[in-house]
Protein backbone atom coordinates (compact mmCIF):
# COMPACT_ATOMS: atom_id res chain seq x y z
CA UNK A 1 0.00 0.00 0.00
CA UNK A 2 1.28 3.43 -0.97
CA UNK A 3 0.26 6.10 1.07
CA UNK A 4 -0.06 9.62 -0.42
CA UNK A 5 2.25 12.84 0.79
CA UNK A 6 0.55 14.84 3.05
CA UNK A 7 1.55 18.87 2.21
CA UNK A 8 2.43 21.58 4.48
CA UNK A 9 3.49 19.36 7.73
CA UNK A 10 6.96 20.52 8.37
CA UNK A 11 8.22 23.66 6.55
CA UNK A 12 10.77 22.81 4.05
CA UNK A 13 14.25 23.31 5.44
CA UNK A 14 17.39 22.26 3.34
CA UNK A 15 19.58 21.68 6.48
CA UNK A 16 17.48 18.89 8.05
CA UNK A 17 18.13 16.49 5.23
CA UNK A 18 22.20 16.96 5.37
CA UNK A 19 23.75 13.88 6.40
CA UNK A 20 25.26 15.58 9.61
CA UNK A 21 21.77 16.20 11.17
CA UNK A 22 20.19 13.36 10.11
CA UNK A 23 23.16 11.23 12.41
CA UNK A 24 21.78 13.49 15.38
CA UNK A 25 18.51 11.70 14.93
CA UNK A 26 19.79 8.52 15.37
CA UNK A 27 19.96 6.69 18.88
CA UNK A 28 20.70 3.13 19.87
CA UNK A 29 18.17 1.23 21.82
CA UNK A 30 17.95 -2.85 22.40
CA UNK A 31 21.35 -2.77 21.00
CA UNK A 32 20.43 -1.54 17.52
CA UNK A 33 20.42 1.72 15.60
CA UNK A 34 17.36 3.14 14.94
CA UNK A 35 15.33 6.57 14.28
CA UNK A 36 12.27 7.38 16.14
CA UNK A 37 9.35 7.49 14.01
CA UNK A 38 8.33 11.22 14.61
CA UNK A 39 11.51 11.94 12.86
CA UNK A 40 11.41 9.51 10.08
CA UNK A 41 8.00 11.43 9.62
CA UNK A 42 10.10 14.87 9.68
CA UNK A 43 12.02 14.09 6.80
CA UNK A 44 9.84 12.38 4.74
CA UNK A 45 6.83 15.12 5.59
CA UNK A 46 4.62 12.99 6.54
CA UNK A 47 2.57 12.93 9.65
CA UNK A 48 3.50 10.37 12.47
CA UNK A 49 0.11 9.03 12.51
CA UNK A 50 0.56 8.37 8.55
CA UNK A 51 3.47 6.65 9.01
CA UNK A 52 2.59 4.43 11.92
CA UNK A 53 -0.63 3.64 10.07
CA UNK A 54 1.43 2.83 6.95
CA UNK A 55 3.24 0.09 9.02
CA UNK A 56 0.16 -1.23 10.65
CA UNK A 57 -0.95 -2.19 6.84
CA UNK A 58 1.62 -3.39 5.60
CA UNK A 59 2.69 -5.27 9.15
CA UNK A 60 4.17 -8.70 7.56
CA UNK A 61 7.11 -6.26 6.18
CA UNK A 62 7.95 -4.97 9.43
CA UNK A 63 9.41 -7.69 11.67
CA UNK A 64 10.73 -6.75 15.54
CA UNK A 65 14.53 -6.24 13.83
CA UNK A 66 12.65 -3.72 11.21
CA UNK A 67 10.37 -1.69 13.44
CA UNK A 68 9.70 -2.14 17.19
CA UNK A 69 7.28 0.25 19.47
CA UNK A 70 9.46 1.72 22.39
CA UNK A 71 8.66 0.50 26.28
CA UNK A 72 7.71 3.23 28.93
CA UNK A 73 11.28 2.78 30.18
CA UNK A 74 12.92 3.47 26.59
CA UNK A 75 11.24 5.95 26.26
CA UNK A 76 12.04 8.02 29.16
CA UNK A 77 15.39 6.96 29.15
CA UNK A 78 15.52 8.39 25.69
CA UNK A 79 14.05 11.61 26.38
CA UNK A 80 16.73 12.07 29.11
CA UNK A 81 19.36 11.32 26.94
CA UNK A 82 18.35 13.41 23.70
CA UNK A 83 20.27 16.49 23.70
CA UNK A 84 19.34 17.71 19.82
CA UNK A 85 16.33 20.33 19.77
CA UNK A 86 14.87 18.40 16.65
CA UNK A 87 14.37 15.27 18.23
CA UNK A 88 13.22 16.57 21.21
CA UNK A 89 11.09 19.13 19.61
CA UNK A 90 9.43 15.55 17.35
CA UNK A 91 8.62 13.83 20.47
CA UNK A 92 6.69 16.75 22.10
CA UNK A 93 4.91 18.57 19.49
CA UNK A 94 3.68 16.30 16.90
CA UNK A 95 3.24 13.17 18.97
CA UNK A 96 -0.35 12.60 21.39
CA UNK A 97 1.73 11.45 24.42
CA UNK A 98 -0.70 8.82 25.10
CA UNK A 99 0.92 6.81 22.26
CA UNK A 100 4.48 5.51 22.70
CA UNK A 101 6.88 6.06 19.86
CA UNK A 102 8.02 3.67 17.39
CA UNK A 103 11.43 3.01 16.42
CA UNK A 104 12.65 2.35 13.24
CA UNK A 105 15.97 0.45 12.13
CA UNK A 106 17.99 1.04 8.75
CA UNK A 107 16.21 -2.26 7.29
CA UNK A 108 12.48 -0.65 8.37
CA UNK A 109 13.49 2.65 7.18
CA UNK A 110 14.61 0.88 3.74
CA UNK A 111 11.32 -0.87 3.62
CA UNK A 112 9.16 2.34 4.36
CA UNK A 113 11.03 4.14 1.80
CA UNK A 114 9.30 1.76 -1.02
CA UNK A 115 5.85 2.31 0.21
CA UNK A 116 5.97 6.49 0.43
CA UNK A 117 5.35 8.74 -2.72
CA UNK A 118 6.82 12.31 -2.85
CA UNK A 119 9.67 14.26 -4.29
CA UNK A 120 11.95 14.48 -1.85
CA UNK A 121 11.80 10.75 -0.46
CA UNK A 122 14.49 8.97 -2.80
CA UNK A 123 16.94 11.35 -1.91
CA UNK A 124 16.15 11.21 1.95
CA UNK A 125 16.13 7.67 2.10
CA UNK A 126 19.97 8.26 0.31
CA UNK A 127 20.85 10.46 3.21
CA UNK A 128 19.04 8.13 5.65
CA UNK A 129 21.16 5.31 4.41
CA UNK A 130 24.30 7.08 4.62
CA UNK A 131 24.03 8.43 7.63
CA UNK A 132 23.43 4.80 9.11
CA UNK A 133 26.77 3.50 7.24
CA UNK A 134 28.48 6.26 8.70
CA UNK A 135 27.35 6.19 12.34
CA UNK A 136 27.77 1.94 12.10
CA UNK A 137 31.40 3.10 11.36
CA UNK A 138 32.26 5.50 13.74
CA UNK A 139 30.90 3.07 16.39
CA UNK A 140 33.04 0.61 14.98
CA UNK A 141 36.16 2.58 14.22
CA UNK A 142 35.71 3.93 18.61
CA UNK A 143 34.39 0.98 19.65
CA UNK A 144 37.00 0.60 22.04
CA UNK A 145 36.86 3.78 23.28
CA UNK A 146 33.57 3.13 24.31
CA UNK A 147 34.22 0.17 25.98
CA UNK A 148 37.16 2.03 28.20
CA UNK A 149 34.56 5.00 28.84
CA UNK A 150 32.06 2.37 30.15
CA UNK A 151 34.41 0.91 32.36
CA UNK A 152 35.83 3.84 33.46
CA UNK A 153 32.54 5.01 34.35
CA UNK A 154 31.98 1.79 36.23
CA UNK A 155 34.96 2.26 38.08
CA UNK A 156 34.13 5.86 39.44
CA UNK A 157 30.76 4.27 40.03
CA UNK A 158 32.25 1.72 42.11
CA UNK A 159 35.08 4.14 44.09
CA UNK A 160 31.99 6.46 44.54
CA UNK A 161 30.64 4.04 46.64
CA UNK A 162 33.60 2.83 48.34
CA UNK A 163 34.12 6.51 49.70
CA UNK A 164 30.66 6.84 50.76
CA UNK A 165 31.33 3.74 52.86
CA UNK A 166 34.56 4.96 54.46
CA UNK A 167 32.65 8.81 55.13
CA UNK A 168 29.62 6.91 56.85
CA UNK A 169 32.12 5.05 59.28
CA UNK A 170 34.29 8.34 59.82
CA UNK A 171 31.05 9.76 60.31
CA UNK A 172 29.64 7.27 63.06
CA UNK A 173 33.07 6.86 64.26
CA UNK A 174 33.14 10.75 64.66
CA UNK A 175 29.75 10.40 66.51
CA UNK A 176 30.32 7.55 68.79
CA UNK A 177 34.04 8.16 69.86
CA UNK A 178 34.45 10.14 72.72
CA UNK A 179 36.27 10.57 75.90
CA UNK A 180 34.01 12.32 78.16
CA UNK A 181 30.50 14.65 77.90
CA UNK A 182 29.02 16.65 80.73
CA UNK A 183 25.19 17.45 79.43
CA UNK A 184 23.65 20.27 82.03
CA UNK A 185 20.18 20.89 83.17
CA UNK A 186 17.70 20.65 80.41
CA UNK A 187 20.46 18.94 78.20
CA UNK A 188 17.53 16.30 77.50
CA UNK A 189 17.83 15.83 74.22
CA UNK A 190 21.56 15.89 73.16
CA UNK A 191 21.89 13.28 75.97
CA UNK A 192 19.11 11.29 74.54
CA UNK A 193 20.68 11.71 71.18
CA UNK A 194 24.37 10.80 72.57
CA UNK A 195 23.37 7.27 74.15
CA UNK A 196 20.58 6.94 70.96
CA UNK A 197 24.41 6.62 68.77
CA UNK A 198 25.81 4.81 70.84
CA UNK A 199 22.76 1.97 70.36
CA UNK A 200 23.03 2.35 67.15
CA UNK A 201 26.56 1.75 66.50
CA UNK A 202 26.38 -1.59 68.32
CA UNK A 203 27.04 -4.51 65.41
CA UNK A 204 26.61 -7.23 67.84
CA UNK A 205 25.40 -6.90 71.65
CA UNK A 206 24.86 -4.46 74.13
CA UNK A 207 25.14 -4.74 77.98
CA UNK A 208 23.33 -2.11 80.10
CA UNK A 209 23.80 -1.97 83.84
CA UNK A 210 21.20 0.73 85.65
CA UNK A 211 19.16 -0.19 88.80
CA UNK A 212 16.27 2.58 87.65
CA UNK A 213 14.82 2.01 84.21
CA UNK A 214 11.58 2.28 82.99
CA UNK A 215 9.59 1.18 79.17
CA UNK A 216 11.25 4.10 78.08
CA UNK A 217 14.14 2.22 77.47
CA UNK A 218 12.24 -0.02 75.22
CA UNK A 219 12.07 3.11 72.97
CA UNK A 220 15.52 3.27 72.97
CA UNK A 221 16.79 -0.02 72.39
CA UNK A 222 14.09 -0.21 69.33
CA UNK A 223 16.50 2.06 67.95
CA UNK A 224 19.53 -0.84 67.10
CA UNK A 225 20.53 -2.79 64.54
CA UNK A 226 18.48 -5.73 63.61
CA UNK A 227 19.23 -8.88 65.65
CA UNK A 228 22.07 -6.98 68.09
CA UNK A 229 21.66 -8.71 71.15
CA UNK A 230 20.63 -6.73 74.49
CA UNK A 231 21.05 -7.76 77.97
CA UNK A 232 20.19 -5.26 80.77
CA UNK A 233 21.02 -5.90 84.68
CA UNK A 234 18.77 -3.79 87.05
CA UNK A 235 17.20 -3.65 90.07
CA UNK A 236 13.92 -5.82 91.38
CA UNK A 237 12.13 -2.97 91.55
CA UNK A 238 12.13 -2.58 87.80
CA UNK A 239 8.59 -2.71 86.34
CA UNK A 240 9.39 -3.67 83.12
CA UNK A 241 7.27 -7.08 82.85
CA UNK A 242 7.63 -10.46 81.12
CA UNK A 243 4.77 -9.27 78.24
CA UNK A 244 6.78 -5.81 77.69
CA UNK A 245 9.82 -8.30 76.81
CA UNK A 246 7.85 -10.73 74.94
CA UNK A 247 6.09 -8.04 73.09
CA UNK A 248 9.38 -6.01 72.57
CA UNK A 249 11.23 -9.59 71.34
CA UNK A 250 8.76 -10.41 68.86
CA UNK A 251 9.79 -6.89 66.66
CA UNK A 252 13.08 -6.35 68.04
CA UNK A 253 15.24 -9.69 69.47
CA UNK A 254 16.84 -9.92 71.34
CA UNK A 255 16.42 -8.66 74.74
CA UNK A 256 17.25 -10.10 78.25
CA UNK A 257 16.90 -8.45 81.58
CA UNK A 258 18.36 -9.47 84.87
CA UNK A 259 17.47 -8.69 87.99
CA UNK A 260 20.70 -8.11 90.75
CA UNK A 261 21.51 -5.98 93.57
CA UNK A 262 25.36 -5.89 92.47
CA UNK A 263 25.66 -2.38 91.33
CA UNK A 264 25.25 1.08 92.13
CA UNK A 265 26.27 2.70 88.98
CA UNK A 266 25.35 2.93 85.57
CA UNK A 267 27.15 1.69 82.78
CA UNK A 268 27.40 0.41 79.28
CA UNK A 269 28.95 -1.88 76.99
CA UNK A 270 29.05 -1.82 73.34
CA UNK A 271 30.09 -5.33 71.75
CA UNK A 272 32.08 -6.20 74.31
CA UNK A 273 35.04 -3.43 73.41
CA UNK A 274 34.06 -0.25 74.42
CA UNK A 275 32.39 0.56 78.17
CA UNK A 276 30.72 3.60 79.32
CA UNK A 277 29.90 4.92 82.58
CA UNK A 278 26.89 7.56 82.96
CA UNK A 279 26.63 9.58 85.91
CA UNK A 280 22.67 9.24 85.52
CA UNK A 281 20.10 6.96 84.94
CA UNK A 282 19.13 6.32 81.27
CA UNK A 283 15.07 7.51 82.35
CA UNK A 284 16.70 10.60 83.60
CA UNK A 285 18.83 11.73 80.74
CA UNK A 286 19.51 15.90 81.15
CA UNK A 287 16.80 16.40 84.14
CA UNK A 288 20.07 16.91 86.12
CA UNK A 289 23.68 17.88 85.26
CA UNK A 290 25.21 14.24 84.48
CA UNK A 291 28.30 13.01 82.53
CA UNK A 292 29.20 10.30 80.33
CA UNK A 293 32.53 8.88 79.97
CA UNK A 294 34.84 6.15 77.98
CA UNK A 295 36.73 3.64 80.63
CA UNK A 296 39.72 2.86 77.91
CA UNK A 297 40.89 -0.10 80.31
CA UNK A 298 38.96 -2.88 78.42
CA UNK A 299 40.06 -5.30 81.21
CA UNK A 300 36.74 -3.98 83.63
CA UNK A 301 34.76 -5.16 80.96
CA UNK A 302 35.44 -9.01 81.57
CA UNK A 303 35.01 -7.79 85.39
CA UNK A 304 31.74 -6.70 84.84
CA UNK A 305 30.56 -9.50 82.59
CA UNK A 306 31.80 -11.86 85.05
CA UNK A 307 30.08 -10.17 88.34
CA UNK A 308 26.52 -10.31 85.92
Amino acid sequence: MIIEKVTNVIPTNPALYEITHIKNLIHTIRGMQIMLDSDVAMLYHYETKKINQTVKRNIERFPENFCFQLSEVEFENLRSQIVTASSEIQITKFRNKKYLPYAFTEQGISMLSGLLKNKIAVQVSINIMNAFVEMRQFLSFNGHIFDRLTNLEYNLLEHDKKFDEVFHELQKNKKTEFKQKIFFQGQIYDAYDLVIELIKSAQNDILIIDNYIDDSILKMLSKKLPNVKVSILTSFNCNIIKLDIEKFNQEYPTLKIVKTSKFHDRFIVIDHAQLYHIGASLKDLGKKCFAISKIEDLKYIETLSKIS
